[in-house]
């Protein structure tokens, strides 16, 4: 689980905080209350997730709970990897 907390830090670095510190995206640093993500790169994220991962999301997956924070999306994808 822990490969697949770096690579959602390193996603969400690339694609939506370029030039961050990594130190500065911890595994529980909220993601949609601290702004970093909004619905259209929740969106992104997801597709990413599902593309990289080869899962398949359904809406009830995708509470905000789920997605807030890298541990607790790197807890998802290992939920619907072992389903």
């Amino acid at each position: 689980m822990q490969n697949v907390r770096e690579t959602v830090r390193r996603f969400i670095l690339d694609n939506f905080l370029p030039g961050e510190d990594v130190a500065n995206l911890t595994d529980s640093t909220e993601l949609k209350e601290s702004g970093i993500l909004d619905s259209l790169s929740t969106l992104k994220l997801v597709t990413f997730l599902e593309e990289r991962y080869k899962v398949e999301f359904e809406a009830n997956d995708l509470d905000p709970g789920n997605l807030s924070t890298v541990a607790n999306i790197a807890a998802l994808v290992a939920a619907k990897q072992r389903a």
